[in-house]
């Protein structure tokens, strides 16, 4: 039974009445970031129910240490992990002396939690019967602010209902802080200074190890009856800690506010000495402007973003939240701004997978910020795998690889592999493939090729030399096979000749054939310099193209399809419609010794290949695929509904790719997967907008030309989208009835549409 406490609503996340039980899977749903910073929707007042705690700073990390039973040559020194940071958001409450605690109040009333996607804010309001029979109304209004992203803004105000009263509030900021998955209970943080500055508070704390320096900084205003108040503070000061306490009584009925301003300055954008100042000129610009103003402009600037990126739907109010919400937690996650920074799957929202990269954000973000934004965000996640490729080659050394060869690694910060399960670490190769894609998928899309001569032919010819080497020649089948490793389906580990992997294989050598021949043709200033830099020869080339001519692909000529592996025929073929649902999710029912000889599919795997290379199968063939794949596939990883609502709506399929969207696109709002408490699942919310984009509404990029083959769920009356395709942008509106193109930025466009040639033009 999946969760359905979250309200339907087309613009905002709600949830009625408070339930202990939910209030960590809340936590995560109701989470707000900047792409500078983010945190889960913890109680600002004292809360001693179970809860967990997490704040957090884009690009910040701490490389925990390895904790494996049995150390293996070439395992990653550590597993990084995305830092709990200091505190700023806390303020502690009391009335008459009793402190606020929602799992302590003898009752809890009227609670609802709103998060308003429409807007940027995240807000709480309830009444609580407090136990010496105190009745106090809160309510209590939040954000992250876009414009400035150094710094967030909490309202909170609580009105006494049946008595005049004293009312306490200590705003605190807290470095005592710990990750909940670290692996030896390591001290993450230093605290070196706790200062105060009139009614400003500030903690200057650096990581361990990784030595990021960093001020957590706070003020605070009062207003009773909206009108501004002094009140002198009383300091309360602990090595990691410091709170200031402001009392004030306060007669019933009236309203006792605390505006808090609080955030962190940190070192990768100011000078370490001079964190604490800078926090000072954050904290006067917000004082300047105001809790409202800076509100407005909140609202203004996610007004912008929502002018781009949204997807309208007509019709269907929770598939409507749920793209919503999708696009929203993207926004919040990365804006695009810095190239050292990238997508974490868990994005601002727990601490799950620790790193900041995987191959999703190759594989499903880059199209989502192509066409949301400008080609500059993903010419930026690009930039940002070119910086890493000596960490690369470096990662494709330690396992033996000579000679350039990079192996991009499957989680990681800074460029260093930092995953440490030997059968992802060592075997997930084909994450390499996917750094490669979305350089070809970038240029596909923007038109833009100078990023190839530029940057990406290097990546190309060290991810090329990685698959010539990592191919082995078999006797037995006179063909180059790829052995020991785990494709996109976890759910298989340590396997020979994965479709997809060996598909990619062939691919990655042929693309930076092509490009190297292209480069040495009209670029040669930069082939003589990538040539010098690289010592490519024709004779090596030779080599790659006879692994790449050659390569084995395991086919069954039973069921006209490719393999998902040598061994995949051998497994006991009961597919998920015949299997206990007591048995599911079967990664939290079954040991990993049964889900690995079982013929269960985490995720499109096969399908994955046909995905991304679509015009080299026919439908036909797509067809036979998906229908003997996709009864295995349990769906249990956040990326695999996605692909499925695509391949279904081009199958015309589309109540199968309705089901597969509202799975994609509610996942974390409904708990499809029972793990939401640790946090949301960012990267996978971008293959939600690819389900509409490019599952109902057909684009693709055919011969250099836009193409949509527009369809239409029955459960919905319409639906809307815009893309920005190479500085034009162009909405697109389907009904049951027709489909309208409206060009609302640059010259008049030629596109495809249903195979057929159309002009759109300003209006």
């Amino acid at each position: 039974m999946n969760q359905e406490y979250i309200q339907p609503n087309a613009w905002s996340i709600i949830e009625e009445g408070f339930d202990p039980e939910k209030v960590k899977s809340s936590e995560s749903l109701f989470s707000i970031g900047n792409g500078a910073m983010g945190q889960r929707a913890n109680f600002e007042e004292d809360y001693s129910g179970a809860t967990f705690q997490g704040s957090y700073i884009a690009g910040v990390y701490y490389p925990d240490k390895t904790r494996v039973g049995w150390w293996k040559n070439g395992y990653p020194e550590y597993f990084a992990k995305v830092l709990n940071a200091p505190s700023w958001i806390g303020i502690n409450v009391a009335i008459n002396g009793e402190q606020l605690d929602l799992f302590t109040c003898e009752k809890v009333e009227n609670f609802k939690r709103e998060l308003n996607m429409k807007e940027g804010w995240l807000s709480r309001n309830f009444k609580a019967t407090l136990k010496g029979g105190i009745e106090i109304q809160v309510d209590v209004k939040r954000f992250l602010s876009l414009e400035l992203d150094e710094v967030g803004a909490i309202s909170y105000t609580v009105t006494p209902l049946n008595n005049d009263v004293t009312i306490l509030y200590e705003p605190y900021l807290d470095s005592g802080i710990t990750n909940e998955d670290s692996n030896w209970d390591d001290t993450f943080w230093n605290t070196t200074a706790v200062t105060e500055n009139g009614e400003q508070a500030f903690i200057e704390a650096h990581t361990m190890k990784t030595n990021f320096h960093t001020c957590t900084f706070m003020e605070s205003h009062f207003f009773l009856n909206n009108d501004s108040l002094h009140i002198k503070p009383v300091t309360r000061k602990k090595p990691q800690f410091i709170a200031f306490m402001y009392e004030q009584d306060v007669k019933q009925n009236e309203k006792f506010t605390i505006h808090k301003f609080g955030g962190y300055t940190v070192d990768r954008n100011h000078s370490a000495d001079n964190l604490m100042s800078a926090a000072k000129e954050v904290l006067a610009k917000t004082e300047a402007l105001g809790f409202e103003n800076l509100l407005n402009t909140q609202k203004e600037s996610w007004a912008k973003i929502w002018e781009m990126a949204d997807i309208s739907i007509e019709g269907d109010v929770k598939a409507q939240q749920g793209i919503r919400f999708n696009i929203f937690q993207l926004n919040q996650t990365y804006l695009g701004k810095d190239s050292r920074l990238n997508i974490g799957p868990k994005g601002f929202t727990g601490e799950k997978y620790g790193g900041s990269t995987y191959w999703d954000t190759e594989a499903y973000c880059i199209p989502f910020y192509m066409a949301t934004k400008d080609q500059k965000v993903a010419r930026n996640l690009l930039k940002y795998r070119y910086n890493h490729l000596e960490k690369a080659i470096e990662n494709a050394e330690k396992l033996g690889f000579k000679n350039g060869a990079a192996l991009y690694p499957m989680v990681t910060m800074n460029g260093e592999e930092c995953h440490n399960e030997w059968e992802i670490t060592f075997e997930e190769i084909h994450r390499n493939g996917a750094i490669a894609f979305a350089i070809f998928n970038y240029y596909r899309y923007t038109g833009d090729y100078s990023y190839i001569p530029e940057k990406g032919l290097e990546v190309l010819i060290g991810i090329a030399r990685f698959w010539h080497q990592r191919a082995t020649f078999s006797t037995a089948k006179n063909k180059y096979v790829i052995l020991g490793v785990t494709g996109p389906n976890e759910y298989e580990n340590n396997v020979n000749n994965n479709f997809y992997t060996n598909y990619l294989g062939q691919w990655c050598i042929n693309y930076a054939l092509e490009n190297i021949n292209k480069v040495s043709k009209e670029f040669a200033a930069d082939y003589d310099r990538i040539t010098n830099k690289t010592n490519i020869a024709t004779s090596e080339l030779e080599q790659w193209k006879k692994v790449a001519d050659n390569m084995y692909f395991p086919f069954s000529e039973e069921h006209d399809i490719y393999l998902q592996q040598d061994g995949f025929l051998d497994k006991e073929l009961i597919t998920v419609a015949n299997l206990d649902k007591s048995q599911r999710p079967i990664n939290q029912k079954w040991s990993w010794d049964r889900i690995l000889r079982s013929p269960y599919i985490k995720q499109a795997d096969v399908l994955q290949g046909m995905y991304f290379f679509e015009d080299q199968f026919t439908t036909e063939e797509l067809e036979r695929h998906f229908d003997f794949y996709e009864p295995f596939t349990v769906h249990e990883s956040s990326l695999s509904p996605c692909v499925h609502s695509i391949q279904a709506a081009k199958l015309d399929r589309m109540d199968q790719a309705y089901q597969f969207y509202l799975r994609t696109s509610r996942l974390d709002l409904d708990d499809y997967n029972h793990e939401v408490e640790e946090g949301l699942h960012i990267t996978s919310m971008a293959g939600t907008w690819m389900s509409i984009v490019e599952g109902f509404g057909g684009m693709r990029i055919k011969e250099n030309t836009l193409s949509f083959e527009p369809k239409i769920p029955e459960q919905w009356k319409s639906y809307s989208f815009k893309v920005n395709f190479r500085n034009h942008i162009i909405k697109v509106n389907t009904s049951h009835n027709e489909t309208t193109f409206e060009l609302l930025e640059g010259n008049p466009i030629d596109i495809v549409v249903n195979d057929k040639p159309v002009t759109v033009s300003m209006k």
